[in-house]
């Protein structure tokens, strides 16, 4: 070893136990604006090689260092993702991701990571939509966005008001967790049934299906279905074939319980549902395999059955 070397490998296992203290946060910034894990996690795996290479002696603040790094680096991934899915095959669907060890994902509040809220957050701007994580996530102050975003504070706070008026235009309140459960398990069976008259009576007159396959899914409609009759002729139409041979089992997906389907031990669908006094608003079927990695280990053991 020569002189010197010590000093640097303490210094490298002091470097990797902030960013490793730090990495959750990190992950849940970018994945809430990305909707992606497997880009967040490019992401935090570039601020990790960008933290080595610094020179972290003349870094007062790791954490501000480090989260501004992550979420400006995200801006810039989520200009080239919205140009990415321009081109997608069918509707896009944020990579859902299982929150059972940590259902806030590194954040200090649990908001901003249901997959509707992140299909509501493809809206934003880059901008607004990290000045809302950031806020109504992580509830950094005002002052510390506007740091982080390059801006004077009285342009975060407008940011965070915009992004806050769109999520609400865009989402009716939601049921309590027992009734959101009742209706997804209340949804499956009747699917699973063929039961177009049951089907109707879950869905709200004005509900959206939306099928993410990626063009890897022949089955997966390539437009929304739109409308409680449309869409319970849609879903019974595909269950004779849909539902042969599968399993269901509840997930955590997002914080919220979603619907597993399994086919011969590997993930082959997951639903998730947003619902109101009117009754489900959104069917959500993520069915792109790319996007249920996270889920393998789930599908291949013991899980909790449905009913």
């Amino acid at each position: 070893m020569q002189p010197g070397d010590a000093e640097r490998d303490g210094s490298l296992d002091e470097a990797a136990a902030v960013f490793t203290a730090l990495r959750p946060r990190l992950f849940g910034i970018a994945y809430r604006m990305l909707g992606s894990a497997a880009e967040a996690e490019d992401v935090v795996q570039d601020v990790w090689l960008k933290w080595q290479s610094t020179d972290r002696d003349a870094v007062e603040n790791p954490t501000a260092f480090l989260t501004t790094a992550t979420t400006r680096l995200a801006i810039n991934v989520t200009q080239s993702a919205r140009v990415r899915r321009e081109g997608y095959v069918g509707p896009w669907l944020p990579e859902p991701v299982d929150t059972r060890s940590d259902p806030a994902l590194g954040a200090e509040r649990g908001e901003a990571v249901e997959i509707a809220v992140l299909l509501l957050l493809e809206r934003l701007t880059p901008t607004e939509r990290a000045a809302y994580v950031l806020r109504e996530a992580f509830d950094y102050p005002y002052r510390e966005i506007a740091g982080v975003l390059d801006l004077s504070e009285a342009n975060s706070r407008q940011l965070v008001s915009r992004a806050r008026k769109h999520i609400a235009a865009g989402r009716r309140e939601q049921v309590g967790t027992a009734e959101h459960r009742r209706l997804l398990e209340a949804f499956v069976a009747a699917a699973r049934a063929g039961d177009m008259a049951g089907l109707e009576k879950l869905l709200a007159t004005d509900v959206v299906n939306y099928g993410d396959g990626g063009g890897a899914v022949r089955n997966a409609a390539k437009v929304p279905v739109f409308g409680s009759a449309k869409v319970a002729r849609f879903i019974t139409a595909f269950a004779p074939r849909f539902w042969l041979d599968t399993d269901v089992v509840w997930v955590e997906a997002n914080g919220q319980t979603a619907a597993l389907v399994i086919h011969a031990g590997t993930p082959m669908a997951l639903l998730s549902i947003t619902a109101s006094e009117r009754g489900i608003d959104q069917l959500m079927w993520v069915l792109n395999p790319a996007k249920l990695t996270g889920f393998s280990s789930v599908a291949a053991g013991p899980a909790e059955p449905s009913a």
